[in-house]
């Protein structure tokens, strides 16, 4: 069997597939039982999506890249105007301690700050204490099934906001690209420019190999700086594989491979886009490799 991210599953990590009571929240300096966890009807969260978030893999008590996701996180916060509720090492603190009380060896945390409470108008009208909630779930893994034979996926046309470099909780354009896909039987929805080029998943970075170079969308306003897209192409360049960041398109001459990467998927090969065959229909050479060196390193990770 295998963990997250294709590692030994423990004892001790299927004993804790666990309900909601006994799971432990944090929420605005408590902690509480999960089922006991709520916020006032009039954050500005649940009103408006005025807020951003994070989520952070932890690999039997490490959590990994947790100084980039706080950075991004911050960066989130400073493109909204809005201030960390904690320094960051009161925040890495927090996680430390929330993960703790919660019975999962492999774990992710969900965290979110919102601008605040106060009464419903779009107006900013004095300054607010951010609310902050965290909670954590057992890290998900692909199935042996989905690993063996690649992912699949629907491309639609993208019509969510202009700063997708925002990691904001406004998550209904991503909601209704994972129904669609859901409705289509694939795994994942890949979001397209008006010019065709791929940008990125509804949850995922997106990558295709052309001529033997890895090749994903680059950073702006259109995609979100993923953790683990971070990882793929510094794995790529370790391994001197090429590399560009630049747009693409699935019609692009030679291109052979398809992937996608996540804090739930690592780097999970994608073999089949709008019902079309990429390369041969199973996992790619390239995608394959650059998988078992991340999880090469991230079982390095936790045994270190």
């Amino acid at each position: 069997m295998v963990h997250a991210f294709g590692g030994a599953i423990t004892a001790k990590r299927i004993q804790h597939r666990v309900n909601n009571k006994r799971l432990t929240a944090y929420v605005n300096g408590s902690f509480l039982p999960l089922d006991e966890a709520k916020i006032h009807i009039e954050d500005r969260g649940f009103q408006f999506a005025d807020g951003v978030y994070e989520v952070i893999a932890c690999l039997g008590g490490k959590f990994l890249d947790i100084k980039p996701h706080l950075k991004r996180l911050e960066h989130s916060c400073q493109a909204i105007q809005m201030k960390l509720p904690y320094p960051a090492d009161r925040l890495e603190s927090l996680i430390q301690q929330l993960y703790q009380k919660n019975p999962f060896e492999d774990a992710m945390i969900y965290m979110q700050i919102t601008r605040g409470v106060a009464p419903r108008s779009h107006t900013i009208n004095a300054p607010m204490k951010p609310s902050l909630v965290m909670t954590v779930r057992e890290l998900p893994a692909p199935s042996e099934e989905k690993l063996a034979d690649g992912a699949s996926a629907i491309t639609i046309r993208d019509f969510r906001w202009g700063r997708c470099d925002i990691k904001s909780i406004a998550l209904l354009a991503s909601v209704m690209g994972k129904q669609e896909a859901a409705r289509h039987g694939v795994d994942e929805s890949f979001w397209l420019d008006d010019d065709h080029h791929l940008l990125e998943g509804c949850a995922t970075n997106v990558f295709a190999i052309i001529d033997g170079t890895l090749v994903t969308h680059p950073l702006d306003h259109q995609i979100l700086g993923g953790i683990m897209r971070d990882m793929v192409l510094r794995t790529a360049r370790s391994e001197n594989i090429p590399v560009q960041e630049r747009p693409w398109r699935l019609d692009e001459e030679h291109l052979s491979e398809c992937m996608m990467s996540s804090t739930t998927n690592a780097l999970l090969p994608v073999c089949h886009i709008d019902q079309k065959t990429i390369g041969h229909g199973k996992p790619g050479p390239v995608a394959k490799h650059l998988r078992t060196l991340m999880l090469k390193k991230l079982e390095a990770f936790r045994n270190s």
